[in-house]
């Protein structure tokens, strides 16, 4: 693979070793258990990893750069739930992964920041699914990858943390899609990379977590401007998921902690401001997926203490409880989860237990 300055966060601190094993989902065929089944749908048109995935308003889901075996990837596609294909749209003005994909409030989709060949990007651009096209929309004020971007209620985007080449950042910027222009805002209490930034029900955005294991979480409040610290996690995490949940809390799975991958979930709720532990996985995640799923929040893949695996398990908010349910059609990590408008999941793409990159997809029903 081509040099990528941005992989700098550790993929495991366990060399892999492929084994073979059924009971971690390995492999093997498409398993039904309570809950749902995953199966096969339409491939893409490229082979991709640390890609994004976009719902649009007409239910199609934009999938975004990434890389394959050898590069990053300026391509981009379409699949249509409809009839369980992907097709080819516009390609975007640079090749990047490990950038963000942002859905606007007319529709299009902001593209900022990420990997490319050689550094960390500054330059933006924005898909149109009227013209299947992509346009330059200006350039953040550093280059960043590993950042987050978050939608927020007045139609910005509020643009934080990441790398840019050389070290961690606390800097953030919003996006106003109205001037088509980025402006710099006060900073973050602390650097972040590998963290998460969730719209919370009150327009406030929640950011936890982050490069090297950091236990604490702030809250970026639009109307002052700010960020202030917030309640910390009850264990330090890294490149975990987040989730905001139908009654307003939001969990947050697996990760990388200090020294080893996690397997625990909290709940983190916005009227206390508090984080506090809920039922734990069967397995130990990193570089997975969750998305909502009929209300519950659907967990797949990713690496627990070797290759990817190919078990999920649903998190059940009003038990607290997570339990198995149906086992990919292979191993997927650094893969994309997409919540369907008729509640299906699209799984695409990730690396396999042999870390060889997928074109492969998949539902969850």
């Amino acid at each position: 693979m081509s040099n990528r300055v941005c992989f700098v966060v550790p993929k495991s601190p366990i060399m892999f070793i492929v084994v073979i094993a059924a009971a971690a989902g390995c492999g093997g065929a498409a398993t039904t258990r309570p809950g749902g089944v995953f199966a096969p749908t339409g491939s893409m048109t490229s082979a991709r990893a640390s890609h994004t995935a976009t719902l649009l308003p007409g239910g199609n889901v934009l999938i975004t750069g990434g890389h394959d075996s050898s590069k990053s990837l300026a391509s981009a596609e379409l699949y249509d739930p409809v009839s369980g294909t992907f097709a080819a749209t516009g390609s975007m003005g640079a090749a990047r992964e490990s950038h963000t994909a942002t859905l606007l409030l007319d529709g299009t989709v902001l593209i900022a920041g990420g990997q490319g060949e050689l550094a960390s990007l500054a330059s933006a651009e924005l898909y149109d699914p009227a013209t299947g096209t992509f346009v330059a929309a200006g350039h953040l004020t550093t280059g960043r990858c590993w950042h987050t971007a978050t939608p927020l209620s007045n139609g910005k985007v509020l643009i934080a943390g990441g790398w840019d080449g050389t070290t961690e950042l606390t800097s953030a910027e919003l996006y106003d899609p109205l001037a088509g222009t980025f402006a710099a805002i006060g900073s973050m209490t602390v650097a972040r990379m590998s963290h998460r930034a969730t719209l919370l029900p009150d327009g406030r955005v929640l950011i936890a977590g982050g490069l090297t294991g950091l236990s604490s979480a702030e809250l970026y409040d639009p109307s002052a401007g700010t960020f202030a610290a917030t309640g910390r996690m009850t264990v330090a995490r890294y490149q975990q998921t987040a989730t905001l949940l139908p009654r307003g809390s939001v969990l947050m799975v697996g990760g990388f902690g200090v020294s080893e991958i996690l397997g625990s979930a909290e709940l983190y709720d916005p009227l206390a401001g508090t984080f506090a532990a809920t039922g734990g996985m069967a397995l130990a995640r990193r570089d997975h997926t969750a998305a909502l799923a009929n209300g519950k929040v659907l967990v797949a893949g990713g690496v627990e203490t070797g290759p990817a695996v190919a078990s999920a398990e649903l998190y059940d908010p009003v038990a607290g409880t997570f339990a198995a349910t149906g086992i990919m059609t292979v191993p997927r990590e650094s893969h994309t989860a997409t919540a369907l408008l008729n509640g299906d999941v699209l799984v695409a793409g990730g690396q396999d237990a042999y870390q060889l990159v997928l074109e492969s997809a998949e539902v969850y029903k």
